[in-house]
């Protein structure tokens, strides 16, 4: 998801898709300690890609930035 795409969502979207995210980040590290995880690289996407944008936007508007 583009930080264009998150700016759109509104703040019950946005914090809706970050707890999807970070379920998604969980799901992700459990497959990994029982090495069902085929792609490593798919924890850092999940966690730079989604959590880290969702979680600026959400500063932002706290900030009152954008």
């Amino acid at each position: 998801m583009k930080i264009e795409e998150i700016r759109i969502l509104s703040d019950a979207e946005l914090l809706k898709q970050l707890s999807d995210a970070r379920e998604e980040l969980f799901n992700l590290r459990f497959r990994m300690a029982t090495r069902q995880l085929a792609n490593h690289r798919e924890i850092p996407e999940v966690r730079k890609g989604k959590i880290a944008r969702m979680e600026t936007v959400i500063r932002e508007r706290e900030l009152g930035i954008r």
